[in-house]
């Protein structure tokens, strides 16, 4: 394990409703600090994995997010005090994992704050049209939430300039925080976890294998992964599996998994929530990972790889950073079913070596996500 230098060092993090991409950034940032304190504004304990044994310090927030059935998103409007509440005095570092109001508490003036940004945040930026569409919010209140949001933006340019150092997790978000805030940022992409690394790599002669839980799957099998929400843009390949007869695994819950369920032919099977542990089987046994959404940065492409399965990525956001065309995968250009099959024809046409696709994935495992973000902190700290 790494060894950090002495010094009182905080963490903080927008909220930990559950265990997820920025939640295995913060996790990471843990094992180099177990002992440094996660401010957060609520945080739903028992179900953040490796971090329920962390010392998670929450907001006054904490108790109205229990009675409100743990809808965080209701209590955003408030969270922006919240994180500005926080007494951080007495430290020397503050790290903070920010993909909307992490980054807005208020340093001690003798502490460096370094922003880990999984973007400026999204829906006060670029993708207010996109929230409000989504969130099955009556149109009579757009024009009040629309107002908050612009406050919003106002509150996040003036949080920006609490940030000594910015790290990105993708080229895309190092150009988006140029773009709104006119900082450099430098990229370390999202940690892989060292069990994707475990599972043997697919073996062209060895046929069908045998998934963790017991069902089988051949090879000639695509998978996609991940929380069932609009953006994923898993009805694209419903409707390519359906139009092409194409073999598709889906793996994950959310709220549309009804509507995909409905629309999806014979060739589409839904395996539901499958666990961590389970993960590392189920890319490895699959024919290859398609991801058909624009991410920020995108864990899954890296796990996929890191089990030697190539990707069929569209073509935009953090993918480009983490996926070689014709060498792990190959990239489509257009979120059109006609743009999604020529780039599986084009997959079915090639061959890809496993071997190769792990050695590029080495690149971004948890180990040197934690030995880059060290050496920054290190660095910030003695200047």
């Amino acid at each position: 394990m790494l060894e950090s230098t002495p010094m009182n060092l905080a963490i903080t993090a927008d909220w930990l409703p559950i265990y997820a991409g920025a939640e295995h950034v913060i996790a990471e940032l843990h094992t180099l600090w177990p002992k440094a304190p996660i401010y957060t504004t609520i945080a739903n304990h028992g179900n953040l994995g490796p971090l329920d044994n962390a010392d998670i310090r929450t907001s006054p927030l904490q108790k109205y997010y229990h009675m409100i059935g743990r809808r965080h998103r209701i209590l955003l409007p408030f969270m922006l005090h919240a994180i500005e509440n926080f007494d951080l005095s007495g430290y020397d570092v503050i790290l903070s994992s920010s993909h909307a109001i992490g980054k807005g508490i208020i340093p001690p003036s003798t502490a460096k704050h370094i922003c880990y940004c999984h973007t400026p945040i999204r829906y006060g930026w670029e993708m207010e049209e996109e929230y409000l569409s989504g969130s099955q919010i009556p149109k009579i209140f757009w024009k009040h939430i629309k107002k908050r949001l612009k406050q919003i933006r106002r509150w996040d340019m003036t949080t920006a300039k609490r940030v000594d150092v910015f790290i990105a997790n993708s080229s895309t978000v190092a150009e988006r925080i140029k773009k709104i805030y006119n900082r450099e940022a430098e990229v370390i992409h999202p940690p892989v976890s060292e069990r994707f690394f475990k599972v043997e790599v697919r073996n062209p002669e060895s046929g069908i294998r045998t998934h963790g839980s017991g069902f089988r799957i051949p090879d000639s099998e695509y998978l996609a992964l991940g929380r069932l929400v609009p953006y994923k843009r898993f009805d694209l390949l419903v409707e390519t599996a359906n139009k092409y007869n194409l073999p598709l695994l889906i793996a994950g819950t959310g709220p549309e998994e009804s509507r995909l369920k409905s629309m999806a032919g014979p060739t589409v099977k839904f395996l539901g929530f499958v666990p961590d542990d389970e993960l590392p089987s189920l890319y490895a046994n699959s024919k290859a990972l398609l991801f058909p959404q624009e991410e920020d940065a995108g864990i899954t492409p890296l796990e996929a790889q890191a089990c030697g399965t190539p990707v069929i990525a569209f073509g935009k956001g953090g993918a480009r950073d983490t996926v070689r065309e014709n060498m792990t995968g190959v990239y489509f250009s257009e979120q059109t079913t006609e743009s999604l099959k020529d780039a599986i024809d084009r997959f079915e046409g090639m061959q890809f070596d496993s071997e190769e696709i792990r050695r590029h994935a080495e690149e971004f495992r948890a180990g040197k996500f934690r030995e880059k973000v060290l050496k920054i902190v290190k660095q910030v700290n003695i200047e």
